[in-house]
Parts: C-alpha cells; structure tokens; sequence
C-alpha cells in the first residue's frame, strides 16, 4: 500500500507540473513570441509530461520500501523510459525550431535564393541531428544493460575493424548523406530551385540526406540520390539568380523581313506582364538550303515564368507570321526546265 500512495502521489505531482508549466507557456504565449511558444507547447507537451513522469518515478522508487530485487528491475525500466522521454523530447523541439525558422523563411517571394539556402541548410541539420539523437538514445539505453557494457568493452579493440566493415556495408547510404551536407553548404543545390536532370526540367522540391525530390514541369516526381548532384552535371537555372532567358526558335523563308519580325516581337514583349523589361533580343542564329533560322531570347523574373514567356512568344509569333505574312512561311522550290 505504501509503495502504491508514493507512486501515485509522484505521477500526480508530474502530471500537475506539467500542466502548470504549460499553462506559464500558454500565459506566455499571450503577451510575446506567441507562434513559436504555442507551437512549442501542442507538441512537446506530451514528451514534457512522460519525461517528468518517469524522471520523478525513478528517484522516488527506493522510498517505495519495494524489495532491492524488484526495485531494481522496476527503476531499470523507468531509467529506459526517462532516456527514450528525453529523446523524444529533443526531435519534438528540433522540429518545432525548423517549424518556426521556416514560418521566417517564405520562398514566395521574388529574390528568394538566401531564402532558399537557409531553408536547405536548416533542414538537413534538422535530420542529420534527430538521426544523431536518435543513435544516442538507443546506444544509451543500450548500455544500461550490464551484459551490453561487457560486450562494449570486451568488442572495442576490434572497433577499427567493424567500423571499416560497416563503411564498406553502407558505402552508399554514406556517400549519400555525406552528399547531401555537400549539397547544401556548397550552395551547388537548394530548396526550389529550378534545374535540368536527365533531360527533363522541373524544381527541387525536397533535400534529404540520401535523395532529392525534383518536381517535374508535368507534377511528376523525380526521385534521384543526393550522389548524382556531386558526380553528374546538371543544369540549375536559379544558381545565382532567379532570373532567366526565354528562348524560342523559328525557322523562316529566305524572303522573311527581320527587322518586322523583330518589331512586332517588341510589342508582344511590352504587352506581356511575364517579360521583366531587362532583356531581349532577336537574331538570325542559323540557315540551312530551304531557310533561315531565327531565335527571341528574352529575360524573365524566374523559371517557371521564362518556360510561360516561351510558350506566349511562340505561339504569337506564329498566330501573326500565319495571318499577315504566310510567304514568310518555310517553302520548298523547284524548278522545272522543259
């Protein structure tokens, strides 16, 4: 009996410091920092609770009057729940923290590309250090074990041994999550950024540690391992800018006037809210037997805009060359001698 009064007295008080402390937060939440305390409290609240819970369990047994063979199983298992409380406490809060960093970082705006970086960087930080904390807290109730101290110590000669055994096991899941930290603090690749891989264009969605999410133009998925970016070229069109060249290429008669082709291509940029008034251009570039060839480049704010822009000046270009000048049209000619 007396071994259950102290028990339960000791979850009651645990219980009710965590409800007082988490009314302190929510009080205030009120008066400051109210998005990142109120996050803070919805979801460590629960890990708070269990970690007081077991902490005020395991000091409070050896005043139970519990037999010494029986406490010590029990406080065994309370110190295995204390340390797994703990640690599910710490991922909770490396969570809310990338959470709140993130609700700092909005990507929608126009030059986004510091944005972009912090946002990969905090994120890979995020998971490389819930994984570490996760390997210590299984390695720490680990070793509370006493046959597991014994095989620790008796194994740590050969340490060396294993550990070149297990780097060539996970030679690629290494690699990969040693690429992705690469990627993410040489800059080479970030957040929403646009790129061409394996001829297909879209915006890289998702950095982790072992693979990178890029969103194809289509909504497709393309799924490739953070290695590829570090041993294979790839194109990212957002590198130091979001700004970028729309390009559109028509072939043309031998009889086409460039210089109309050029002036109507002026008036469709300027009547066009996707040009960013910087850049344009439009040159004869190649000709072959039959015609010319002839390419508009023109800037615009970012990807997704410059592959719009394209698609506009294209199809306008074509709509006028059909309607007012169809002669300038590709011909093929023949001459027939009697």
């Amino acid at each position: 009996m007396k071994a259950f009064l102290v028990v339960a007295t000791a979850i009651a008080g645990a219980c009710l410091v965590a409800w007082l402390t988490g009314m302190a937060v929510r009080w205030i939440a009120r008066r400051r920092y109210e998005p990142f305390l109120m996050k803070f409290h919805r979801a460590c609240f629960w890990p708070w609770a269990t970690m007081l819970v077991f902490g005020t369990l395991y000091y409070v047994l050896p005043a139970t009057g519990i037999s010494s063979g029986k406490l010590a199983g029990y406080r065994h298992g309370v110190q295995i729940g204390l340390i797994a409380a703990t640690g599910w406490l710490l991922i909770k809060y490396l969570f809310v923290a990338e959470d709140v960093a993130f609700r700092r970082l909005p990507v929608n705006v126009a030059n986004n590309r510091r944005v972009r970086r912090a946002r990969t960087q905090i994120g890979l930080m995020r998971r490389m250090t819930a994984l570490v904390i996760t390997i210590l807290t299984i390695g720490t109730a680990a070793m509370t074990f006493g046959p597991l101290r014994a095989f620790g110590a008796s194994v740590l000669a050969s340490a060396g041994v294993a550990g070149v055994i297990l780097g060539f096991a996970a030679h690629t899941t290494l690699g990969n999550a040693v690429a992705g930290l690469q990627l993410a603090f040489t800059d080479a690749l970030r957040i929403d950024d646009v790129v061409v891989v394996e001829c297909e264009w879209g915006r890289v969605e998702e950095i982790k540690l072992t693979h990178v999410v890029v969103r194809l133009w289509d909504e497709r998925r393309l799924m490739l391992p953070t290695s590829y970016f570090t041993n294979k070229p790839f194109q990212n069109w957002t590198r130091h800018e979001a700004r970028v060249l729309a390009a559109v290429t028509l072939h043309l008669d031998f009889t086409a006037h460039i210089d109309e082709i050029r002036a109507e291509t002026h008036r469709l940029l300027e009547q066009t809210p996707l040009w960013d008034q910087s850049e344009w251009v439009l040159q004869v570039v190649d000709g072959s037997d039959t015609s010319i060839c002839i390419r508009v480049l023109a800037s615009a704010s970012d990807g997704p805009s410059a592959w719009d822009l394209r698609c506009e000046l294209r199809e306008k270009l074509i709509q006028y060359l059909r309607e007012k000048h169809p002669e300038w049209l590709p011909r093929l000619r023949s001459e027939f001698k009697p």
